[in-house]
């Protein structure tokens, strides 16, 4: 029991650090966000809803101006006001936007904020054993090499969990008359209306390569063609 220890108190912090962060952000997000309010956008959002069979899609706008959209841990759907300012300025479409919009509903209808919370405490005990392991066979490395493993295996996961939203955005976008010309379109620039430059080798990047993206999307809609 006592080997185990070391593994069980790394589960116990991911699971209590997840909470906290959780609550910090649900906080922050309060604090710092006001519902949108653009007669195109919610028109477009609320052919989302109803091919989703819901009443409405609540959107919020979060305070801060860099250019993101994000999932809440609480389910809450947001898109920053420097996203907002690029499409008041005609930089961004309506249908790209509301494609952020479909891509971070698919991350809360398949799961990826909370399943987060269990990588995340996952992927300590891992770093636990890893460092104990590698600790004792390179002195003074083990450590290190121990947490660029677990870093690589949070980026997979990672990008696994974005491919899966491009493709839960991509169904409910084709099957609401929107397509996925804006989606498409906004990968494709994403890095220059970010300024996001040099991206890192993709075993390293939390997010696949906007080429790689582009192609899953148009392989599943080649598919649904033939089906």
């Amino acid at each position: 029991m006592l080997r185990l220890a070391p593994i069980l108190l790394a589960v116990a912090y991911g699971l209590i650090y997840w909470h906290f962060s959780a609550w910090r952000t649900k906080r922050e997000l309060d604090e710092r966000s006001t519902p949108l309010k653009d007669p195109m956008l919610e028109a477009l959002t609320a052919r989302l809803a109803r091919a989703l069979d819901l009443k409405r899609i609540q959107v919020n706008v979060y305070e801060i101006p860099t250019i993101n959209g994000l999932a809440a841990p609480d389910g809450r759907i947001f898109l920053t006001r420097g996203f907002l300012d690029r499409y008041k300025a005609g930089e961004v479409s309506a249908e790209e936007l509301v494609s952020v919009i479909a891509h971070e509903l698919g991350h809360v209808a398949l799961g990826h904020t909370r399943k987060r919370m269990i990588d995340f405490s996952g992927q300590n005990a891992v770093r636990v054993v890893l460092a104990t392991v590698l600790g004792r066979l390179l002195p003074g490395i083990g450590v290190l090499v121990a947490n660029g493993l677990v870093h690589l295996l949070a980026a997979g996961l990672s990008r696994k969990d974005e491919y899966e939203a491009d493709e839960y955005a991509a169904a409910l976008l084709t099957k609401a008359g929107i397509g996925t010309g804006g989606q498409k379109s906004l990968l494709t620039r994403l890095e220059s209306l970010t300024g996001m430059r040099g991206a890192p080798p993709v075993w390293l990047a939390s997010h696949p390569k906007t080429a790689d993206r582009v192609a899953a999307i148009e392989e599943l809609e080649r598919r649904w063609r033939v089906t």
